[in-house]
C-alpha cells in the first residue's frame, strides 16, 4: 500500500492530516499526542517545546547521510511514529528535524504520527504498518518503502542509516 493512500484513508488528504489528533490525558507525561501532527504542533505546545528545543542542541548530523538526503530530498518521502510520552522519540524527533532542514528537506514531505503508550494509531496506521517501537521513520520512494529506522538505528546514529536506505534504495535501481 502506498504512503498516499495510506494517508487518505487515515486523514481524506495530506494538507488536512496534519491537525488530526487527539490530547490524551496521562498520568507521567500530563498528556501526550494520538494521531497525525506536525513539528509546529510539538513546538507550539509548552509541554512539547521544552524538551523539542532543548534537543536540537550540540548535535551535528551524519556528513554522509546529510549528503545522501540532500541529494534525493525531491525523491523520497518520510513517514515517522513517534511517542510524545517517549523519552526516545524526545531524543530522536528533534535531531531528525535538524538534519532535515540542514539537507534542505521539505517538511511537506514529512508525515508525523504520534502513537500512544500501547503503539496504537488512530486508523490503525502503525499496525497496518507493522511499527511495534518508536520512534520508527519510514522512508518512501514512489509509494513504496526503501526501509526504516527503528529507535536509535542499528549504529545509535539514525542519520548516518537513513543516508544508507536512501541510498541503497536509489542503487537498486
Amino acid at each position: 500500500m502506498t504512503l498516499w493512500i495510506l494517508l487518505l484513508l487515515t486523514a481524506g488528504s495530506h494538507a488536512f492530516a496534519q491537525h488530526q489528533y487527539e490530547v490524551v490525558p496521562d498520568v507521567e507525561e500530563g498528556k501526550y499526542f494520538k494521531g497525525i501532527i506536525s513539528r509546529q504542533v510539538l513546538m507550539s505546545d509548552t509541554s512539547m517545546s521544552k524538551w523539542f528545543m532543548e534537543n536540537t542542541k550540540a548535535y551535528t548530523p551524519n556528513a554522509e547521510g546529510l549528503e545522501t538526503i540532500r541529494t534525493h530530498r525531491d525523491s523520497i518521502e518520510l513517514m515517522v511514529f513517534m511517542g510524545t510520552w517517549c523519552h526516545d522519540s524526545h531524543f530522536i524527533i528533534p535531531k531528525l528535524f535538524t538534519f532535515l532542514d540542514a539537507a534542505g528537506f521539505s517538511n511537506d514531505k514529512v508525515v508525523l504520527i504520534a502513537a500512544d503508550r500501547n503503539k496504537k494509531t488512530l486508523s490503525h496506521l502503525a499496525e497496518a504498518l507493522d511499527v511495534k517501537l518508536v520512534p520508527t521513520i519510514i522512508v518512501w520512494k514512489n509509494g513504496k518503502e526503501l526501509g526504516r529506522v527503528v529507535e536509535y538505528g542499528k549504529y545509535g546514529m539514525f542519520d548516518k542509516e537513513l543516508g544508507e536506505i536512501v541510498r541503497a534504495g536509489f542503487l537498486a535501481e
